[in-house]
């Protein structure tokens, strides 16, 4: 039908064997990602999951829309791609938290200009389309669109989206360049411009105003840029405003504005865009563009993003016969890898916290001596993502700090999410601190330790003319009480006032990160101070209850108690779930409730909760299991199943974790994540490639000298790519002996020929190098 569509079979064989041409040395093994799947997963997600186009880490993140155009009226609403939906309304250019918009759409027949309903196709220019025509993985993504029978293709580099379309024989084909709506959380549109300049380039900008910066940066805006070339030359062109159009108009300014391109082309002739995007401006737009992709055509972009997502992928080298499972992992890790993407341009340019324009530092090189990032909040991500980045991927670690303290020398405060650097937390808590922290307890350290310190002691401390966006607005009540006081009222949004009890765990916690960093660094009254701090949990642990339980300024516990109830003292969670928030201190936790009684009943937790999928059951929505036991969808209790290494029963870890993995993770596009979960950006997706491989660390490395507990991992074995830039090992691997889904249990554990004694290895040990064996088992087995 369409003359220059490529031969699946053909492709893949061709993208192997460039592969194994490629000097990289990971990427001369197998194709791992033909075990990504993007569409896992998508029904009810957000609007930065599903961007199939992008590269590792990118600022282009092109991907395709279905509902995208209905806004995002709380800021976090699942919006853009839904598994569910069979129409596409067209392709994005950018997908970050609070961050979205630049869309391309190809059309034929009579000009639409307007989207149109996911109920009525025919009255826009959406297009619907068949699952069996729909290629997604790492770093592509293609589609046809049944109404125009015109094949869409999406790839790119860092900062520069590639759009390639194949027509049909017609003389009324177009490109329509939607700027001025809203996409996905962008928010509703401030301004925007696009316009066609003499030589036929389209360019423009979009500025938005989120509701996340609304909220917690009253008066920011994000601004989107971008110059995008068209290698056709097209026959007639136009604006529009909505369903307005203005044949032979090359700019257009304001809400809803847009242009559109119009192509006299033959059966299976194909017209390639490549849009260079940045944040900064329309001229460093252009320098991305040239930089990024002169000279290079979307088929050579295509292969060498492929090799790029191998490269990475290729860090972490499972080996299993159940396909499904490496799907899951490398799914999951690429999700990992997928978020948090470029916020600065080649040339260091990166929009600063006050709506100017910053410049990173060049090294001798001409180049940016690190990037910028935008990022959704870092809540949870220490159960995740760090520990991910800590173990393959410290440079990007390394640089995801050097540009948190951006945000801090520019503002004077760290920022938990930031969207172009504007404040946009989230969830009124701030980790920063925790993980700047933890880098520097694993040994990342080429980052300012002065200036790293001194943002995070202010971040656990000082609330004088601390911003909202900031976060953590009650922590002069946690100082002076030594817990948040409860509030059963207060003024403007809850994180404010609403959530006194998960405040204190959450401040007890991040306190005790930065004491280690304190006590390292010789801050001996810093260190006593945090260390106090960091007992908090202990004045809202309720003996008779032995939950967590809110207290009054007065020192009592609240009336009128439920311990199932959410919103009340607990952020997105329950006194249930929010008890075994103690994972700098789970001894003591365990001493408190009693070692029997504690295994008892976290035990009996995971068998109710199995039955509801370890989380709200099948109901699509990401908060439906607030009020359970146990809810694997959302941050608060991502390190609970790995408690029992601390209570003595580790086999009940290596039960738990793998029944999770096994059952919470789907392979689908409606169970993936759990059933329509909250997977931002990675959390979800790096939470199961480290507990795989049976490596977790509860207290998210925060102690002086970080250990790993050890679980079931399910991969017989499991080789790690270590960075020389940062540890001393070429690579640590995991092999466990006899695994299959009957032996799920540990035997015994031997780090480089010595047997081990309890389920812990040190972060040190493990990017040192070496092997860690598994002997398994079928019988559960607690002491080694």
């Amino acid at each position: 039908m369409l003359k220059r569509i490529i031969c699946p079979v053909k492709w893949a064989s061709f993208a192997l064997f460039a592969a194994v041409l490629s000097t990289n040395t990971y990427a001369q093994q197998t194709d791992l990602t033909k075990y990504v799947d993007p569409l896992i997963g998508t029904a009810h997600s957000r609007w930065f999951f599903f961007t199939p186009g992008a590269a590792p880490f990118g600022m282009a993140k092109p991907g395709p829309s279905t509902n995208a155009h209905n806004g995002n009226a709380h800021g976090w609403d699942a919006v853009g791609y839904d598994y569910r939906d069979h129409s596409i309304e067209g392709f994005a250019n950018f997908h970050e938290f609070q961050v979205g918009g630049v869309v391309f759409a190809p059309i034929t027949g009579k000009l639409q200009t307007v989207p149109g309903k996911l109920t009525e196709p025919e009255n826009g220019y959406r297009s619907e389309f068949d699952r069996k025509d729909e290629k997604a993985t790492a770093g592509y993504y293609s589609v046809l669109l049944k109404e125009y029978n015109i094949k869409a293709e999406l790839t790119a580099t860092k900062r520069v989206a590639y759009h390639r379309y194949t027509f049909p024989a017609s003389n009324e084909s177009h490109i329509l360049f939607d700027i001025g709506n809203k996409a996905g959380e962008s928010g509703e549109v401030k301004d925007a411009k696009v316009y066609m300049t003499a030589d036929g380039r389209i360019e423009g900008y979009v500025i938005t105003r989120p509701v996340y910066v609304l909220k917690y940066q009253p008066g920011a805006q994000v601004e989107m840029y971008f110059s995008a070339v068209v290698d056709k030359k097209p026959t007639s062109y136009g604006t529009f405003h909505g369903e307005q159009t203005a044949s032979g108009q090359k700019e257009a300014s304001g809400k809803g504005a847009g242009l559109y391109l119009s192509f006299n082309t033959k059966a299976g002739e194909s017209i390639t865009i490549k849009a260079g995007l940045s944040y900064t401006s329309i001229a460093n737009a252009r320098l991305n563009l040239q930089t990024e992709a002169t000279g290079l055509t979307f088929d050579a972009v295509k292969k060498k993003t492929y090799t790029e997502w191998n490269d990475y992928l290729h860090r972490i080298e499972v080996e299993s016969p159940i396909k499904e499972d490496k799907v899951k992992f490398y799914t999951g890790l690429y999700h990992a890898l997928a978020g948090r993407g470029l916020a600065s341009d080649v040339n260091g340019a990166y929009p600063k916290n006050d709506g100017t324009v910053g410049h990173i530092t060049l090294g001798k090189d001409g180049k940016p001596i690190h990037n910028h990032y935008n990022t959704d909040a870092i809540w949870g991500a220490f159960w995740n993502l760090t520990q991910l980045w800590a173990i393959a991927y410290p440079e990007y670690y390394s640089e995801y700090v050097k540009s948190q303290l951006l945000i801090y020398k520019d503002s004077g405060w760290l920022a938990d999410g930031i969207a172009n650097s504007k404040y946009v937390s989230g969830v009124g808590t701030n980790f920063v601190s925790l993980i700047i922290a933890s880098a520097y307890n694993v040994g990342i350290r080429d980052f300012d330790i002065k200036t790293g310190y001194a943002a995070a002691l202010k971040n656990e401390t000082d609330d004088n003319n601390r911003p909202h966006g900031a976060g953590k607005m009650d922590v002069d009540r946690f100082v002076k009480y030594g817990y948040v006081n409860h509030l059963d009222s207060g003024k403007g949004s809850g994180e404010l006032w609403q959530y006194s009890a998960s405040h204190t765990l959450e401040y007890s916690f991040s306190s005790y990160a930065v004491a280690q960093m304190a006590k390292q660094l010789g801050k001996q009254a810093d260190y006593k101070e945090l260390m106090r701090l960091s007992k908090g949990w202990e004045s809202i642990f309720d003996p008779k209850l032995k939950l967590m339980h809110p207290k009054t300024a007065d020192g009592q516990f609240i009336s009128n108690f439920k311990p199932s109830q959410a919103w009340r003292g607990f952020q997105e969670g329950n006194a249930i779930q929010y008890t075994y928030y103690v994972p700098h201190d789970p001894v003591g936790l365990i001493s408190k409730i009693g070692k029997d009684s504690f295994n008892a009943r976290l035990d009996s937790i995971f068998m109710l909760s199995q039955k509801q999928a370890f989380g709200g059951g099948t109901k699509i929505d990401a908060f439906s299991g607030l009020e359970g036991l146990y809810n694997q969808g959302n941050q608060p209790n991502l390190h609970i199943s790995w408690l029992f290494n601390y209570s003595g029963k580790p086999s009940l870890t290596q039960k738990w974790v793998r029944t999770i993995c096994n059952e919470f993770y789907g392979t689908e596009g409606v169970h993936g994540y759990g059933y329509g979960q909250d997977e931002d950006q990675g959390q979800l997706g790096a939470w199961y490639v480290i507990s795989s491989m049976g490596l977790f660390d509860v207290k998210g490395l925060t102690d002086i000298k970080p250990t790993l507990g050890l679980g079931s991992p399910l991969f017989n074995k499991i080789t790690i790519k270590l960075n020389k830039k940062y540890y001393t090992g070429n690579q640590f691997v995991i092999e466990a002996k006899n695994n299959s889904q009957a032996n799920r249990y540990v035997k015994s554990f031997t780090l480089n020929n010595r047997k081990l004694h309890t389920p812990f290895i040190t972060f040190a040990d493990l990017v040192k190098g070496g092997k860690l064996t598994l002997n398994m088992s079928a019988q559960p087995t607690d002491k080694y």
